[in-house]
């Protein structure tokens, strides 16, 4: 079976403020072993029965040797469980035809079928178990659903299906206007196919649902992976992570783009409206290629999982196919972290300007009473709407795209950390030789803080708030503590109750706290010898670039590719890009043999 290993990503500067966002991402993949193998030199076809294991074994027994110039040395593999039917698989690069359609994938096996092997060899498969018994009717007379070759032209290609000519465009009719999640393409219009999903989706063309780019991209490596080639679906992957890079890069806000926005020339100043029209690409492009690295993570462990029931594990190819992969599935986190960083990035650059009205307004204004919990922002005091505005627009946002709900959480505790740390900066800074450390201005920021917390829980973001914010609230608190019952405290009970502030930065606040004209701190507040370094030397500013990091959501996909497509939006794009499929292939037959699209006749 094959395995790899995913990598930790970069980190890009954004402006003056740095997001060093790691990234780590668990993968039951191991490193690949890039170990040749020595194949028989006679020609032959293998077969296994009496059970399918899934543990690593060596090679199948090679038991059926055939001689042609068109035979690998390892052509096809059938093998049989318990219980019928049978599978069939043909190795990588042979020519194998099943009941006359080109055999691509594994596929059941049932008696009376047809195998051909190269241009020389056709048997008819006889399942020993069955005692002589079997069906009527050979089943390559008609073909069985399912073994259609892909694209939808196959309707009217087909000559061994045994339909006529009017069954066959009423089932190609039904496919193009069927509401069922598989879209069929050659891999000639594969460049064409995945152009426009990622062109349609960064141009926010139609009303399709906030996942709907990644459910047709997915239903396209879904098609590579169950009816091209083996060696397609890396080819395909690379080229989608590629596209999604570059539409990304152009539906970043013109502010994260130095060569759009010229220096000496004034922004315009940042509002939650603003914030939501300029990010709402970005966070559609993080939501849709989260999904979609997760649906493509399930496919390439189902290749890896096909490879070791087969003994490949160590093909090179397959090892260089296994390398493509990871490099697509590489491509796809750093969109994820890009799009993430640059989304915090331009919420902080907003919340930048709207923050210090904590520390500054006053919200027991003449005659207004308090919001209580789950108040409107509307309710809220003056000072305070700018910033819940940010953060209602960012929550509205998320929702609004579908954003997995792991990264939504981190979105938000970045931003809890960057207003923890860049309000408590400010504190600090304040206090410097002004008279800024006294009761009644404590009391004011204590309880815009309350306010803020108290509407952040009320839309369910409480749990997460009260963590990030656990600091500035212990600096808030200890202002607040009654001037008579601070003086009774000593260094080291205030040390004990309030164990998230560093040295430094207790000694700070005591030492600019106002007792009046006149009164400097009380020797009970002077750190012992023990601390007195980590207090001279110690930063009383908080780092920014102590953040949490960015984990990406592992785990099964979100989207769902079974059962029909109840979203009309969805599925009128899918119609959309069925018949764009069937006019490249009828591009490119004479004028003569072309058709229009066909319509069912009603009954």
């Amino acid at each position: 079976m094959l395995s790899g290993e995913r990598k930790e990503g970069g980190s890009p500067r954004f402006g003056k403020l740095h997001l060093p966002v790691g990234l780590w991402i668990n993968s039951p993949r191991k490193q690949l072993a890039k170990l040749g193998r020595r194949w028989p030199s006679a020609a032959s076809v293998n077969s296994s029965w009496g059970g399918n294991s899934r543990a690593r074994s060596p090679a199948p027994y090679v038991d059926t040797f055939l001689n042609a110039p068109d035979i690998l040395p390892r052509h096809c593999t059938v093998r049989a469980g318990p219980e019928p039917p049978a599978m069939v698989r043909p190795s990588r690069g042979a020519p194998v035809t099943h009941n006359g359609c080109l055999l691509l994938r594994e596929a059941e096996l049932h008696p009376g079928d047809l195998l051909g092997m190269g241009e020389h060899f056709l048997f008819m498969y006889k399942d020993p178990r069955t005692g002589g018994s079997g069906p009527a009717r050979p089943p390559w007379l008609p073909a069985r659903p399912g073994a259609t070759p892909p694209g939808p032209g196959w309707a009217f290609s087909c000559r061994l299906c045994g339909r006529g000519l009017q069954e066959r465009g009423e089932a190609l009719a039904a496919y193009l206007d069927g509401r069922e999640p598989v879209l069929r393409f050659r891999p000639r219009e594969e460049e064409a196919l995945l152009g426009e999903i990622v062109r349609a989706a960064a141009a926010g063309a139609g009303d399709l649902p906030p996942l709907g780019p990644a459910t047709l991209l997915a239903l396209c490596v879904q098609h590579s992976a169950r009816e091209l080639e083996l060696g397609h679906l890396p080819r395909l992957l690379g080229r989608l992570a590629r596209l999604i890079k570059e539409a990304v890069w152009v539906s970043a806000p013109h502010r994260l783009q130095p060569h759009l926005h010229p220096e000496g020339v004034p922004e315009v100043p940042l509002t939650p409206e603003a914030v939501s029209v300029e990010l709402r690409p970005l966070m559609l492009w993080m939501a849709n290629t989260t999904e979609l690295l997760s649906f493509v993570q399930e496919k390439v462990m189902e290749m890896e999982k096909e490879a070791d029931q087969e003994g490949l594990s160590s093909d090179p190819q397959l090892c260089s196919d296994l390398e493509l992969c990871d490099e697509a599935m590489a491509l796809l986190d750093e969109v994820i972290m890009c799009t993430f960083q640059q989304s915090v990035y331009y919420l902080t650059k907003t919340l930048y300007s709207t923050l210090p009205a904590l520390l500054d307004s006053n919200p027991f204004t003449a005659g207004a009473e308090l919001p209580g919990p789950g108040a409107e922002l509307g309710a809220m005091p003056p000072g305070l709407r700018p910033t819940l505005g940010v953060f209602q627009a960012a929550l509205e946002l998320t929702s609004q795209c579908e954003l997995h709900p792991d990264l939504v959480s981190q979105t938000f505790g970045y931003l809890f950390f960057f207003s923890n740390a860049s309000l408590l900066n400010s504190l600090m800074e304040r206090g410097q030789g002004r008279p800024f450390y006294q009761w009644s201005r404590a009391v004011q920021i204590r309880t815009n803080l309350d306010l803020v917390l108290d509407w952040l829980q009320g839309a369910g973001l409480g749990d997460i708030a009260t963590e990030f914010f656990r600091k500035l609230s212990m600096a808030v608190n200890l202002l607040c503590v009654p001037r008579t019952s601070l003086l009774k405290a000593s260094w080291s009970s205030l040390r004990t109750d309030h164990p998230t502030l560093t040295p430094a930065q207790l000694h700070h606040l005591l030492s600019h706290y106002q007792l009046g004209p006149g009164r400097g701190p009380p020797p009970a507040w002077d750190p012992p010898p023990a601390e007195r370094d980590a207090v001279d030397t110690g930063d009383i500013f908080e780092s920014f670039s102590s953040h949490p990091p960015l984990i990406l959501p592992l785990g099964s996909s979100r989207l769902r590719l079974t059962g029909p497509v109840t979203d009309d939006a969805l599925h009128r794009e899918l119609r959309r890009l069925r018949r764009l499929l069937w006019d490249l292939e009828q591009q490119e037959l004479p004028a003569n043999h072309r058709h229009g699209p066909p319509v069912v006749t009603p009954p």
